[in-house]
């Protein structure tokens, strides 16, 4: 079984429910999906480089990336409709456990003074974003087969009712908040 899986199902879910009196075992809050995005920006008018944005993702993710297209033209960012827009993955079940894994026991470590994730990317829902500046630090990326640095948008979409619950359940796996501001 997956080790992050595992920790959630034997550990964190007790823990949660006496910190919070949930009664329901339904209640308790889970992870529901976690959503890898790049956006292209001047990156989409090159369809190789836009490829390898999606090899890359698709790479770190463990699962095959799609290039998402415009629905609407707008003139102002000089986008027509089906025009590639940007690269996402959406991981559930155990490959965004595997992903989960990896991230803050390999990838989060290799940052360049990291100082833990802002609090500040709870959505009022309790989701959780953050970006990382650059694909580097996963372990699965050649430098040498990329054509171009990019960062990515990671989502933690969770079945919980507030931040605060989000918060606890995400600290509680072994996500690295910075020190400070604690939601509520």
């Amino acid at each position: 079984m997956i080790r992050l899986k595992e920790k959630y199902n034997k550990e964190i879910k007790t823990t949660l429910s006496k910190e919070f009196n949930f009664k329901n075992p339904m209640l308790i809050p889970s992870l529901e999906k976690i959503v890898i995005s790049v956006g292209a920006g001047e990156l989409a008018k090159d369809t190789k480089v836009l490829q390898n944005v999606a090899d890359t993702i698709s790479l770190i993710a463990g699962q095959k990336a799609v290039i998402t297209k415009a629905k609407k033209s707008v003139a102002s960012f000089k986008v027509r409709e089906g025009f590639p827009v940007g690269v996402m993955v959406t991981l559930r079940k155990n490959n965004m456990f595997v992903f989960l894994d990896k991230l803050i026991s390999i990838a989060l470590p290799r940052v360049k003074d990291f100082r833990g994730l802002s609090r500040e990317g709870f959505d009022g829902r309790g989701n959780y974003n953050f970006g990382l500046n650059e694909q580097l630090m996963f372990p699965e990326v050649e430098y040498d087969k990329i054509l171009r640095t990019h960062g990515m948008n990671i989502s933690i979409i969770t079945t919980a009712n507030s931040d605060k619950e989000a918060q606890r359940l995400l600290e509680l796996i072994g996500i690295p908040f910075a020190k400070g501001r604690q939601n509520g």
